[in-house]
């Protein structure tokens, strides 16, 4: 099925600028805090502070950076009951530092547009937070995981994605097998029950359709009004025009004094801050670093991942490529040795140019959602512990990681960024470039590329265009 199949009968947009939306913002007065839960959320985003930790000082630093701020929790490397943990202490403290500033924060639940993550858990902690601390309990949980640039839509309640040049409900992708975060349902109400186990049934999701919304914010604004108070709202979106008539709307009721928490995936933060679409970066200052190429690590295993990670090897040649086995990874007699050779191999190779470091294509999984969430994290910190011994030994030119949890691991531990800024896009609306301001990678740009975006030609695009050797 093509996007105008799915759209058929649809009426024009509501044409809301993100410049209404960013005076609605300002007048406010809040700031929205979005709780990231992997790194790839700021991809649609420019010119905002990005935190790995959450201490006083760190949140105090980043409520100066503008409309909005972004708290890495990456809880979707994480079980239940550590998710929970974290988002208590980032809700609190984001809470302290903004009251002793005098200033009123919104928070954002940022996750996957293909509905992978802690969901109702991160919500539901957010509310019980914000009622412990004596604020008003939200209002309306607003689910808007669309993400035009990337091909997600919302239509009727429906969640299609973009796979192989055609679209697809949701709950048919491959996405929707996830071992940890799998589903069944297309329809997000139908997924909302689903998800909370019924506590929450279909026919009490209120459904924000795309008519409503391209009648106009004011349209948006009312239904909301009329919703029952804590309902969860799913939020129609075909492109990041209709975010931001919705985001106008909500901007407006905020202004009201409502309280409103949201899940979305990452399009709908750019619409709520009022944001156009940033600008591709182009002529990156990569330094010197001491080596001459550039670090390119690939932890994700979407058939897409491997599609660029393909073309990137074919198009760059001289690309050297050193694999970490999992299944030797996952065997503590093995892997100190493995990781140790893996590194010498690194280091020598980053003196003659680029290299890719992957992960095998072995799929070990465990006996349930919970191991095998513990295995892909024993993975990820092999990946981190080879990233910070090169770091240490010869830095490299620049780094791109390819997937959520990896780019995560990457940014905090191995790299040592607990601040930076998001630059912008290295490629439209889909992969951030940051620029850490501290640790032992200040200066080294950084490149945060989803395993679920772009088309095959991705990956090499944006190395080519840190090597400098891309057009324009």
């Amino acid at each position: 099925m093509e996007l105008d199949d799915v759209l058929r009968g649809a009426p024009p947009e509501a044409g809301v600028t993100a410049a209404q939306v960013a005076e609605a913002v300002r007048g406010a007065g809040t700031t929205l805090v979005v709780l990231d839960d992997d790194p790839t959320g700021t991809q649609s985003v420019a010119d905002l502070p990005v935190l790995t930790r959450w201490e006083h000082d760190d949140l105090a630093w980043a409520l100066e950076g503008g409309p909005a701020l972004y708290v890495l929790t990456n809880s979707r490397s994480l079980d239940p009951a550590s998710t929970a943990e974290r988002t208590r202490e980032v809700v609190r403290t984001a809470l302290a530092a903004a009251g002793s500033r005098g200033e009123r924060v919104t928070f954002l639940s940022r996750s996957d547009s293909t509905l992978r993550g802690h969901f109702p858990l991160e919500t539901d902690v957010i509310a019980e937070e914000l009622e412990a601390a004596g604020h008003a309990r939200p209002d309306l949980v607003l689910l808007a995981p669309a993400f035009p640039d990337a091909g997600r839509v919302t239509v009727d309640g429906v969640h299609w994605t973009r796979e192989g040049g055609r679209m697809v409900p949701v709950g048919e992708s491959e996405f929707a097998g996830d071992a940890t975060f799998g589903y069944r349902s297309s329809s997000l109400p139908e997924w909302v029950a689903e998800k909370t186990g019924g506590a929450v049934a279909a026919r009490d999701v209120v459904v924000l359709d795309l008519a409503t919304v391209r009648r106009g914010p004011d349209a948006v604004a009312d239904l909301l009004r009329g919703a029952p108070p804590g309902s969860v709202v799913s939020v129609d979106a075909a492109t990041q025009g209709d975010l931001q008539s919705t985001a106008l709307a909500c901007a407006r009721l905020e202004g009201e004094g409502r309280t409103l928490v949201y899940r979305t995936g990452p399009a709908f933060v750019r619409a709520r801050v009022g944001q156009d679409a940033p600008a591709v970066v182009r002529g990156v200052d990569v330094g010197s670093g001491s080596g001459g190429g550039g670090l390119v690590v690939v932890g994700s295993h979407t058939g897409l991942t491997t599609r660029q990670r393909d073309r990137l090897v074919r198009a760059r040649p001289s690309t050297e490529v050193v694999e970490l086995s999992v299944p030797v990874l996952v065997d503590d007699a093995s892997r100190d040795g493995h990781l140790e050779d893996a590194v010498a191999r690194v280091v020598e190779a980053l003196g003659r140019g680029d290299v890719l470091v992957q992960t095998s294509r072995d799929l070990v999984t465990g006996d349930d959602a919970s191991s095998s969430l513990a295995l892909s994290r024993t993975v990820s910190s092999a990946v981190v512990d080879l990233v910070a011994r090169v770091l240490a030994l010869r830095p490299p030119r620049f780094v791109v990681a390819k997937g959520g949890i990896t780019s995560h691991d990457v940014a905090t531990r191995g790299l040592g960024i607990s601040r930076a800024v998001v630059r912008g896009p290295m490629l439209p609306g889909l992969v951030s470039l940051w620029e850490p301001v501290d640790g032992p990678a200040a200066g080294v740009p950084y490149v945060v590329f989803p395993g679920n975006v772009g088309d095959d030609d991705g990956l090499a695009q944006v190395v080519e265009r840190l090597a400098g050797d891309a057009p324009g």
